[in-house]
C-alpha cells in the first residue's frame, strides 16, 4: 500500500502552509478509486456550503453568498487554456447578490439567490440557459421565470435548481416544475425545441414536488404521495395511447377478475430538431402515463399507423410469486402488478396475423359457442369437482379492499369496467348464463391465440419471437416486481384492490378466494401511516414519496422495466413504498436514496456505477452493501456513483462505484470506456476516515467531490453521532417492523392447512385473533399503530437531521428541541400501548403463535431484542423486543448533553441543550416506571385467579388499569365492619376496590364495589383523640374509614392514594411525565361520576367540577331517560344559571328549561319551552311557575293562539294579568285567581267593543258596563259573557235611553223590561248626555303589575316595598351585574359588545350620590346614572323597565289598541312614575320628594340677584330645580312606551283632527301675503324678503311657504320627540324663531303682546302642518310636569292648544 500523497490547491495569494481558518467547508476533490487516488484540497478564504459538477467544470457556494467556478469554461472568451487544474474564479457578475443554491448541467450553470431569482451562463445552444438568441452566455445572467397565466404576469420564486446536457428545471416555492432547454426530458407538451423561455410542467401540476435532479438526457422528480382521497379519481376507459381497455379479464384459479394492470407498450424517439419519429407499428402517442388514474395530455405529432399490439398479463399467486434476485434479496410478484410490455416488432406475440385487441369480439365468443355441448359439459365437471359451485357473497368485493387494505375505500367500478361485462352478456346471451360455470376467458383467448398460452419469458411463451423481444418481455414484465421483503402484504393488498368479480355472472371462485370470505372480517393495521403525524406537519421532511422521471430511456435510466422515452413525467410504482428522501441523476443512470439508507439504481451499468451486476437494470434495485453500512448521500457522475455512509462508527465514509480512471490519463470520453476497469459492487474508499467528518458529496463528468468539516470542541463529531444513532435506530425500527410485527399480524389474517404424520386428518392452524381473543387482538393491532407511528416519526426525524448535516450543521432548530413535545407524546403513547398490551397478558397468549411462526430457535428475536440471555422464555423476548425502543430516549439525553459540553455552561445555547436533556430523561425514567407498572399489574392478575368467584373481580382487569398497591396482608381494614366479613383493598392508578367476603371463606369475595379516584376524597384522622390509625375516605355517594395496622403503614396508605388521585385527575397516570405532584390532590376538581344510589340522580352521570364529594360549580349531568342539566351547582344540588333539557315520551319532543335554580329547584327568571309549544318567560320558585310571567300558547310560537303575561302563584295565573285570545279577538285585562278570571276586569274585542266590570268563575257575572263601536252603551248586570242579566241602562248614540230589566245575549237580540226615554229637543247637551265614566270598574293602576315591583324590591334585598338597607340594596345591585358578566362572558351565544362591557362596568361601582344632599351637580350624575341603569337589562331597575315596557306593549297593542283605554294607559304610565320613583329614593334616600326643590349652589349675591332677575324676566324656573318624577323618569321610560300611547291618542282624537286637517289643506292652498291677510296678521310684521338658497328674495303676492320658514321647520320637530318636556321646549324655540324673524326688521326694545302674536304663531302652525296636532297637544296637556304649567313653557302650550282649536273653527270665505 503507498502511503498518502496530499496535493493542495490554493486560491488568491497564499503561502504553501496549512489554512488554519478552514475548519469547516473544505473541499476536497478526486478521481477514480484506487489506492493511488490523491485528493486534493481547493482552499478557499471562506468555508464550501454548496458544490455542483459539470462534465468538465465545477460551481463552489461559499459563505457569503459568493460563487466561484473551476474547471474549463469554453464558454468564457477570456480564459487561456491550461492543462492542469484551475484555480477557482469568483464570479463578479454574482456581486451583491446573496446566492443560496447552485447547480451545474454538462456545459452550463445556474445559481439561486436569496430572493428566489435565477441566474444563469454557459453553453446556451439548446436554450439551455433561457436565454433567447445567444448560443454561449459567458456570465452569470438573470432567467424571469414568468407565471404567463396570471395578469399581469408574476414572478415566480425558485426554491432549487438543477441542470442537465441539454435542459435545465426549476422548482418554485409552489413546489411546481419549470423547465426550459431541448428535448423530451423536458416533460413539456410540446414538440417545437428549444423552449427559450421557462415552462411550467402541467403533468406536475397539483402534486407537492420536493426535488428535481437531471440527468444528460432524462428527468427525475421526488413527489409527496397524495392523500388517499385525492388520489382516488375518476378513471378514464381506455389507454391514450394504444386505445386499448384499461381493464382486462383474465382467469385466475378458476374464477374470472378483472385488472386494471395494462401497460403501454408504446414510445417517442425525439430528433434533434425536435420532431418526433414514431417507432414502426406505433401509433401517435397521445400521452404516456403509468395508471388508469393519470391525465392524459395531448401531443401535437399528427402520424398514424396501424392498430397496437396486445398487452400480456401474467398473474403469480402470492404463495408462489416469490423468486430471489443475484444479490440475495426478495421479489414479490402480485396478481396484478406485473405487466409485460410489447415489442418493437408487428410479429411481437400472436405473429402477423394477431388481433389488436387481447379480448375476443362479439364475433369470436358467438363461434366459441359452436362447441359442442358435450365438451361444455366436462369442463363443468373438472371445475367443479372441488366442491359445490360458490356464488361470491355480496360484500366479497369489500372483503378484499377495504379489509386489506386500511384507509383505502372500495374501488366504483368505471365505465370501462361496467361496458365490459355488459358487452360480454350481451355476446354470450342466454347461454353463457346455463354454462358460464364451464366457460374460462383463458381458454377463449387460447382458442383465438394459441401462442399465448404458456408464461412471458419462458421457452414457448412467445413462440417464433427472437431471443432479444423475449428478453425485452421479460425485463418489463420484471418493472412491475416488488424489490423489497416488506412490501409482499402491501403489494398483495394493493393489487387485490384492483381486482373486482363478476357479479351475476360468474359463479365458481378459487378455493383460495373460499378460504378468504369464511375468514372473520378483521382490518389491517397500516404499518405506513398516511399522513405522518399531524403534529409534526411541516416539520419534518415527508416519507411518504414517489419518484417520478422522464425524458431518454434508452439505457433504462427512467426505471420503467424498458428502453422507451417518456414525453411526460411518470411514477415509478415499486419505489413508491420505499420512503425515498432523496434523487440524483448521473448522465445516463438515476439513484434514489430512502430514509432506511438503502440506494436503489437503475440505468446505465457499463462501468458498474449502479453498485450491482443484477440485470435487467431498466428498474430499481438495491445497491449492494455490505450489512450494517448506512448510505446517507449520493453523488452521480457520469460513468460513477460516490455514496457517503455510516460505517461501524459515527465517523462518515465514502464508497465508490464506477470506472476507474487511469492514472496520469486525462479525462476520457464517456463513450470510451474500452480498458478502462469498473467495480462490481461499491468499494471503500480508504482514505476517506483522513478527510474528517464529511458533509456532502458531489459527482459529475469523471470527478469526485467531498465537503467536510474538522471536529472543532467536539461539536461536529456530535453532530454527526446524533444523526447516525438516529439513522440506525430506524433501521432497526424498520427491520421489526418487516420481520416481527408483519408476520405477527398476517398470522391474523391467514389460515394455514397442515397435515400430521402417519396420514393423519389436516388440523388447522389456530389463527392470531383466535389465540389472543377479541380484547388482546384490538391492543395488539393498537399497538402496532403506535409502533408504526414511532418508527415514521423515527424516519422523518433521522431524514431531517441527515439533511441539517447536508446544508448548515447547526443544532438550534433541532425539531427534537424547537418540538419536544412531538416526541415525548408519540414515545409516551407507544409505552402505553406496550404497557397495555403486557397487562392483558397479550406477549403470553403471543408465545405460542410465535413459536409456530419464528421456530423454537428464535434467533432473529433474539438479535433484534439485543438479549444475550439463553431459554428466555418467548413472551420475555417480545417484551424486551417491544420495550426496546425506549432505551433511545437515554440516547437522545447523551447525545443533547454531549452537544451542550461544546458550549460555555453560562450560555443559552448550553441551556437549550441542558433542557432538551433533561426533558427527554425525564420521560425515560418515567416510562421505566411506567413499564415496571405494567409488569407488576400483570404479575398481579397472573396470580389473580385464585381469589376469584362470581363476583367478577376479573372484570377489573383493564388494559389502562394498573395496580399501586393492595390489602392483602392486612394492612387495611374497614372500621365498623362485621365479625364475620372480610374486606380487601386494591389501589389502582384509577380506581379504590374494595372487595368483601365472609371469614370461612377467606380467598373469596362475593361482592366488591369501584370507587373511582377522580371523585375520591381522603383525609387523616387525628390520632389524639381516638388512638387509631384512620383514613376518612369521602366519595359522591359513600362515606367510610379506613384503619391501618400501624401509623407508617396509614401514611403510605395516604400517600398512595393522594398520588393516586392527582394522577387520575391530570391524566400522568398515562400521559404525563410525574414531575411536580401535589403533597394532596385539591378538594376542589373537575371529574366524572355515575351515581348508583342517589334516589333523585340514580344512574345518572355528572360531569363538571366537585368540592369535597358533592358537585359544586359548573357541571353536567345527564340521566338515562334523556334529561340533561347543565349549569351551576352547590352542594350537590343544582344552584344558579343552569340549562335543562326533559324529553316528552308523548310527544317525542323536548321540554326545555333555561335559567336559574336554587337547592335543585327551579326558582328565579327562567324561560320554558314546552315539548306542547307553549313557551313560558318568567319567574319560578320550587319548579312551578311563580311570580311574573308570561305563557305563549299554541304550537309555534309565531302564531300563538292566546298570550297570558301576568302574575302567577303556584303554577297557576293569580292576580293582575293580560290575556290575549287570539282565536277569538278579544283581551282580558283584570284579575285572575286559579287560572279563572275573577275580579275586576277590562275586555276588548277586535270588533270595537269594550266591557269593563266584575267576573266571577270565568265569566262576566255582576255589575258592568258594555260599549259598542258606535258608542251605544248598556250598564248593568251580566250573567255571562256579553250576555245581559237583570237591571240595567241602554243608551243610544243620539241620547236615547232604555231603563228597566234587560236578558239576552249581546248581538244576538236583548230582551228588555222597562222604561224608553227621549230627551227633549230643548234640552242643552250635557242634558241629553248620559256619558258613562270609564275606569270606574277596572283594575286601579296601583293594583297593576304589583308583581313586577315586588320582584325589583326583592332583588335589591327588601322584603317589601321601602323596607329594607340601602347599602345592602347596593351591595346586591353590585352582585347581581357582577354574575350577570360572568355569566354572559362564559356563554359565547350571549357575548356583550364592549360599549354594553363598559357600562356594566361603571355600573358595578357604587355611586357616591347616594349619600349626602343632593344639589344640582348630584342630581344631574342621579339622572345620568337611572338612563345607564335602565338602559341595561342586567340591572335590577333595568330589568324592571324592560319588563313594565313588555307589559304595556302586550296591554295596548292589537286588539288593546282601544281609544277607550286612553285613559287607563295614561293613569298605568302615571302609576310607572310614581312607584319607579319610590324606588329611587330608596336607592337615593336623600333625594327630595315630589315637587320638592333642590336648593341653588352658592355664588356671589349680586350675581345671584342678577341671575333671579333675569329668571323672572326671560323664562320660567327650570324643572331641574324642583324634583318631580315625570321629569326625572319620562325621559327614560316614554321614548320606549310612545309607539302604542301615541297610537290611542290618534284614535281617540281621530275626528277632531280630521276637522282641523281639513281646514289645514284648504287654507295652506293659499299664497303667503293672503294668508297673512287672512289671518289678521299685523303689516308690520310680515316679511319684506326672505333667505332662498342663501340670498334675500323679495315676497311678492305668489310667495308661497317662504314666510316664517324656519320657524314652520322648528314646529314641524314637534312630531320627533317623545316627552312632554322635550316637545315645549320645541314650541318654545319656535317662538324664539318668529321672534328672530321679526325683530330684523323692528326696534331692538320690542314686546310681544298675545294679541300680535297670537295671528303669526297661528300662521306658523298651519304652515307646520302637524298631521295629529291634536293628539300631540293631549299628550303634553296630561303628561307635562306641573311645575311648569303656569310658568312660560304653559303660556307657551296654552297658545299652540289655542291655535289648534281655532283652526279647527275657522271659516273661510
Amino acid at each position: 500500500m503507498k502511503k498518502w500523497k496530499w496535493k493542495w490547491t490554493w486560491s488568491g495569494d497564499r503561502s504553501g502552509k496549512e489554512d488554519s481558518s478552514g475548519e469547516r467547508g473544505s473541499l476536497h476533490t478526486w478521481k477514480g478509486y484506487s489506492y493511488s487516488v490523491t485528493p486534493e484540497r481547493v482552499l478557499l478564504s471562506r468555508p464550501v456550503l454548496q458544490a455542483a459538477l459539470g462534465t468538465r467544470h465545477g460551481i463552489l457556494l461559499v459563505e457569503g453568498g459568493q460563487v466561484y467556478s473551476f474547471g474549463e469554461f469554453p464558454w468564457k472568451q477570456s480564459q487561456v487554456s491550461e492543462a492542469g487544474p484551475l484555480k477557482p474564479v469568483l464570479e463578479s457578475a454574482l456581486s451583491g447578490q446573496r446566492v443560496v443554491a447552485v447547480a451545474a448541467g454538462s456545459f452550463h450553470s445556474g445559481a439561486l439567490t436569496e430572493d428566489g431569482g435565477v441566474h444563469m451562463w454557459g453553453e446556451n445552444s439548446f436554450g439551455q440557459c433561457g436565454l433567447s438568441s445567444l448560443t454561449v452566455v459567458p456570465n452569470p445572467t438573470p432567467v424571469a421565470v414568468l407565471d404567463l397565466d396570471t395578469s399581469p404576469p408574476h414572478t415566480i420564486r425558485v426554491l432549487e435548481l438543477a441542470c442537465g446536457e441539454q435542459h435545465s428545471l426549476a422548482l418554485s416555492a409552489q413546489h411546481e416544475v419549470w423547465a426550459w432547454g431541448s428535448g423530451c426530458q423536458l416533460g413539456l407538451v410540446t414538440t417545437i425545441f428549444p423552449v427559450w423561455k421557462p415552462q411550467k410542467v402541467e403533468h406536475l401540476v397539483g402534486r407537492h414536488v420536493l426535488q428535481v435532479a437531471c440527468g444528460a438526457f432524462h428527468s427525475l422528480a421526488l413527489v409527496r404521495c397524495l392523500p388517499p382521497q385525492e388520489s382516488r379519481r375518476t378513471l378514464p376507459d381506455k389507454c391514450g395511447q394504444c386505445h386499448q381497455l384499461l381493464y382486462t379479464m383474465t382467469d385466475k384459479e378458476d374464477h374470472v377478475i378483472i385488472s386494471d394492470s395494462h401497460y403501454c407498450p408504446l414510445g417517442v424517439e425525439l430528433l434533434a430538431e425536435g420532431e418526433a419519429r414514431l417507432g414502426p407499428g406505433r401509433s401517435p402517442p397521445l400521452g404516456l402515463q403509468s395508471s388508469p388514474s393519470e391525465p392524459l395530455l395531448s401531443s401535437h405529432t399528427s402520424a398514424s399507423a396501424p392498430g397496437p399490439h396486445p398487452s400480456i398479463t401474467e398473474h403469480t399467486d402470492y404463495e408462489s410469486g416469490r423468486a430471489v434476485a443475484q444479490n440475495g434479496e426478495v421479489l414479490t410478484t402480485t396478481d396484478s402488478d406485473i405487466a409485460a410490455a410489447g415489442t418493437d416488432s408487428d410479429q411481437a406475440v400472436g405473429g402477423a396475423g394477431s388481433r389488436n385487441s387481447p379480448n375476443p369480439d362479439d364475433q369470436a365468443v358467438k363461434e366459441y359457442l359452436k362447441l359442442s355441448d358435450t365438451s361444455l359439459a366436462d369442463e363443468t365437471a373438472k371445475m367443479t369437482i372441488a366442491g359445490a359451485s360458490f356464488q361470491p357473497p355480496a360484500d366479497s368485493l369489500d372483503l378484499l379492499t377495504s379489509d386489506l387494505i386500511p384507509g383505502v375505500m372500495p374501488v366504483t367500478t368505471s365505465s370501462a369496467l361496467n361496458s365490459l361485462v355488459s358487452s360480454c352478456a350481451s355476446a354470450v346471451g342466454e347461454r353463457v348464463v346455463s354454462t358460464y360455470e364451464a366457460l374460462s376467458l383463458k381458454k377463449m383467448i387460447n382458442y383465438y391465440y394459441p401462442g399465448v398460452g404458456g408464461v412471458a419469458g419462458v421457452p414457448g411463451g412467445v413462440p417464433g419471437g427472437p431471443a432479444e423481444e423475449r428478453v425485452r418481455l421479460e425485463e418489463s414484465m420484471q418493472g412491475k416486481k416488488s424489490c423489497s421483503t416488506g412490501d409482499i402484504r402491501e403489494e398483495e393488498a394493493e393489487g387485490l384492490s384492483r381486482r373486482l368479480s363478476l357479479p351475476g355472472l360468474l359463479s365458481q371462485v378459487s378455493p383460495r378466494l373460499l378460504r378468504r370470505t369464511s375468514r372473520p372480517r378483521v382490518r389491517a393495521v397500516p404499518l405506513t401511516p398516511v399522513g405522518g403525524l399531524p403534529e409534526a406537519g411541516e416539520l419534518l421532511p415527508s416519507l411518504q414519496t414517489e419518484v417520478w422521471s422522464w425524458g431518454r430511456g434508452e439505457e433504462g435510466q427512467l426505471g420503467h422495466g424498458d428502453n422507451l422515452p417518456r414525453l411526460q413525467p411518470l411514477c415509478i410504482k415499486c419505489l413508491s413504498s420505499k420512503e425515498v428522501v432523496l434523487v440524483a441523476a448521473g448522465a445516463h443512470h438515476s439513484l434514489a436514496l430512502t430514509a432506511q439508507s438503502q440506494v436503489f439504481s437503475w440505468g446505465s451499468n457499463s462501468s458498474g456505477q449502479l453498485g450491482h451486476m443484477a440485470s435487467p437494470t431498466t428498474i430499481p434495485r438495491l445497491a449492494k452493501l455490505s450489512e450494517g453500512i448506512r448510505v446517507w448521500d449520493v453523488g452521480a457522475g457520469a460513468q460513477h456513483t460516490l455514496l457517503l455512509a455510516d460505517g461501524d462508527c459515527y465517523q462518515p465514509i465514502l464508497y465508490y462505484s464506477g470506472q476507474q480512471v487511469r492514472e496520469g490519463v486525462q479525462d476520457a470520453p464517456q463513450d470510451q470506456t474500452e480498458g478502462y476497469s469498473y467495480t462490481q459492487q461499491p468499494v471503500l474508499l480508504p482514505f476517506c476516515m483522513n478527510l474528517g467528518y464529511v458533509s456532502g458529496v458531489f459527482a459529475g463528468g469523471q470527478s469526485c467531490v467531498a465537503l467536510a468539516d474538522r471536529n472543532v470542541m467536539g461539536f461536529i463529531a456530535s453532530l454527526h453521532e446524533l444523526a447516525s444513532a438516529e439513522r440506525k435506530f430506524y433501521c432497526k425500527l424498520s427491520s421489526v417492523k418487516n420481520h416481527i410485527l408483519r408476520p405477527l399480524l398476517d398470522l391474523g389474517e391467514n389460515y394455514r392447512c397442515c397435515y400430521s404424520s402417519a396420514g393423519q386428518r389436516p388440523w388447522v392452524r389456530e389463527s392470531l385473533s383466535t389465540a389472543l381473543g377479541p380484547a388482546s387482538t384490538v391492543l395488539l393491532r393498537s399497538l402496532a399503530r403506535c409502533y408504526s407511528r414511532l418508527c415514521h416519526l423515527t424516519g422523518q426525524h433521522s431524514a431531517s437531521l441527515t439533511a441539517n448535516l447536508r446544508r448548515r450543521r447547526e443544532f438550534k432548530n433541532l425539531v427534537m428541541l424547537e418540538h419536544a413535545s412531538i416526541f415525548l407524546d408519540t414515545y409516551n403513547e407507544y409505552c402505553c400501548s406496550v404497557g397495555n398490551f403486557l397487562v392483558m397478558g397479550g406477549f403470553q397468549a403471543l408465545a405460542k403463535p410465535s413459536l409456530e411462526f419464528f421456530g423454537k430457535c428464535p434467533e432473529l428475536l433474539q438479535r433484534l431484542a439485543e438479549s444475550s440471555e439463553e431459554n428466555i422464555p418467548l413472551s420475555d423476548l417480545l417484551v424486551t423486543l417491544f420495550y426496546l425502543p425506549m432505551r433511545h430516549l437515554h440516547e437522545y439525553g447523551r447525545l443533547l448533553l454531549k452537544l451542550g459540553t461544546c458550549f460555555e455552561v453560562s450560555s443559552v445555547d448550553y441551556q437549550k441543550l441542558q433542557d432538551g436533556c433533561s426533558k427527554f430523561e425525564a420521560l425515560a425514567l418515567h416510562l421505566k416506571r411506567r413499564r415496571k407498572e405494567a409488569e407488576y399489574t400483570y404479575h398481579f392478575w397472573k396470580s389473580f385467579p385464585g381469589k376469584m368467584t362470581v363476583s367478577g373481580l376479573d372484570s377489573l382487569r383493564q388494559p389502562r388499569r394498573r395496580l399501586i398497591c393492595e390489602s392483602s396482608n392486612k394492612a387495611l381494614t374497614l372500621q365498623n365492619s362485621g365479625r364475620f366479613s372480610v374486606n380487601w383493598f386494591i389501589l389502582f392508578n384509577d380506581a379504590l376496590v374494595h372487595a368483601q367476603g365472609v371469614v370461612p371463606y377467606k380467598s373469596l369475595f362475593s361482592t366488591h364495589h369501584v370507587f373511582p379516584l377522580a371523585t375520591l376524597w381522603v383525609e387523616p384522622i387525628p390520632e389524639e383523640n381516638t388512638g387509631l390509625h384512620g383514613l376518612k375516605v369521602v366519595s359522591p355517594e359513600e362515606t367510610f374509614t379506613l384503619l391501618a395496622c400501624s401509623s407508617m403503614e396509614k401514611a403510605k396508605w395516604l400517600r398512595s392514594i393522594n398520588q393516586a388521585v392527582d394522577q387520575a385527575m391530570s391524566g400522568a397516570g398515562q400521559s404525563g411525565s410525574g414531575a411536580g405532584q401535589r403533597a394532596e390532590p385539591p378538594i376542589s376538581r373537575t371529574a366524572s361520576y355515575t351515581f348508583y344510589k342517589d334516589s333523585r340522580l340514580k344512574e345518572a352521570t355528572y360531569e363538571g367540577r366537585w368540592l369535597a364529594g358533592k358537585p359544586n360549580g359548573r357541571g353536567v349531568v345527564k340521566w338515562l331517560d334523556g334529561r340533561i342539566y347543565t349549569g351551576t351547582f352547590k352542594n350537590g344540588l343544582e344552584d344558579g344559571f343552569g340549562d335543562y333539557v326533559m324529553p316528552s315520551k308523548t310527544l317525542n319532543l323536548n321540554d326545555h328549561y333555561q335559567g336559574h335554580w336554587k337547592e335543585g329547584k327551579m326558582h328565579g327568571i327562567g324561560t320554558y319551552k314546552y315539548a306542547t309549544g307553549e313557551l313560558y318567560e318568567g319567574s319560578f320558585q320550587d319548579n312551578m311557575r311563580h311570580g311574573h310571567g308570561m305563557l305563549r300558547s299554541g304550537t309555534l310560537n309565531s302564531s300563538s293562539p292566546s298570550v297570558f303575561i301576568g302574575q302567577w302563584v303556584h303554577d297557576k295565573k293569580t292576580g293582575y294579568g293580560v290575556f290575549d285570545d287570539i282565536t277569538r279577538g278579544e283581551k282580558y285585562m283584570g284579575m285572575w285567581q286559579d287560572d279563572q278570571r275573577q275580579g275586576t276586569g277590562v275586555i276588548v274585542t277586535q270588533f270595537g267593543l269594550y266591557y269593563e266590570g266584575a267576573f266571577n268563575n270565568n265569566k262576566m257575572q255582576g255589575t258592568g258596563v258594555l260599549l259598542s263601536e258606535d258608542n251605544t252603551t248598556y250598564e248593568g248586570e251580566f250573567s255571562e259573557d256579553w250576555t245581559l242579566n237583570g237591571k240595567g241602562v241602554l243608551t243610544m248614540p243620539n241620547g236615547d235611553y232604555f231603563e228597566g230589566s234587560f236578558t239576552g245575549e249581546w248581538g244576538s237580540g236583548l230582551k228588555v223590561t222597562g222604561s224608553f226615554f227621549k230627551p227633549n229637543l230643548y234640552d242643552s247637551d250635557g242634558d241629553k248626555g248620559r256619558a258613562v265614566k270609564l275606569g270606574r270598574l277596572a283594575v286601579r293602576p296601583e293594583e297593576k303589575w304589583r308583581v313586577v315591583f315586588e320582584e325589583c324590591w326583592m332583588r335589591l334585598g327588601c322584603e317589601a316595598p321601602g323596607q329594607g338597607e340601602n347599602q345592602r340594596a347596593w351591595e346586591n345591585i353590585a352582585v347581581a351585574l357582577t354574575t350577570s358578566r360572568r355569566q354572559h362572558r362564559d356563554s359565547p351565544e350571549m357575548n356583550l359588545s364592549r360599549t354594553q362591557n363598559r357600562t356594566l362596568e361603571s355600573l358595578e361601582f357604587i355611586p357616591q350620590q347616594h349619600v349626602g344632599p343632593v344639589t344640582m351637580e348630584k342630581y344631574d350624575s342621579i339622572r345620568r346614572y337611572l338612563i345607564k341603569a335602565c338602559d341595561t337589562p342586567l340591572h335590577p331597575l333595568g330589568r324592571l323597565m324592560e319588563t313594565l315596557v313588555a307589559v304595556y306593549r302586550m296591554t295596548y297593542v292589537g286588539v288593546g289598541a282601544n281609544r277607550r283605554l286612553l285613559l287607563q294607559a295614561v293613569n298605568e304610565i302615571m302609576s310607572y312614575l310614581a312607584r319607579i320613583f319610590q324606588l329611587v329614593r330608596f336607592l337615593f334616600p336623600d333625594l327630595p320628594e315630589e315637587g320638592g326643590a333642590i336648593p341653588e349652589p352658592s355664588s356671589d349675591p349680586q350675581d345671584k340677584k342678577d341671575s333671579n332677575c333675569t329668571d323672572t324676566q326671560l323664562e320660567s324656573p327650570k324643572p331641574g330645580r324642583v324634583v318631580s318624577s315625570s321629569a326625572l323618569l319620562l325621559p327614560v321610560l316614554l321614548p320606549r312606551l310612545y309607539p302604542p300611547l301615541f297610537t290611542l291618542y290618534a284614535l281617540e282624537k281621530e275626528r277632531e283632527d280630521d276637522v282641523y286637517w281639513e281646514c289645514v289643506l284648504r287654507l295652506n292652498k293659499q299664497p303667503d301675503v293672503a294668508l297673512l291677510a287672512f289671518l289678521g296678521v299685523q303689516h308690520k310684521f310680515w316679511p319684506v324678503s326672505v333667505p332662498v338658497l342663501g340670498e334675500k328674495t323679495e315676497v311678492v303676492s305668489s310667495t308661497k311657504d317662504a314666510c316664517f320658514a324656519s320657524a314652520t321647520e322648528t314646529l314641524q320637530q314637534i312630531s320627533t320627540t317623545f316627552t312632554p318636556s322635550d316637545k315645549l321646549q320645541v314650541i318654545q324655540l319656535t317662538f324664539e324663531e318668529i321672534t328672530k324673524e321679526v325683530m330684523s326688521s323692528l326696534e331692538d326694545n320690542f314686546l310681544w303682546s298675545m294679541d300680535d302674536l297670537f295671528p303669526v304663531f297661528l300662521y306658523v302652525v298651519l304652515r307646520a302642518r302637524i298631521r295629529n296636532l291634536g293628539s300631540e297637544v293631549s299628550l303634553i296637556e296630561d303628561l307635562m310636569d306641573p311645575c311648569v304649567q303656569h310658568g312660560e313653557h304653559g303660556i307657551m302650550f296654552t297658545t299652540l292648544k289655542a291655535c289648534y282649536y281655532q283652526i279647527q273653527h275657522e271659516k273661510t270665505t
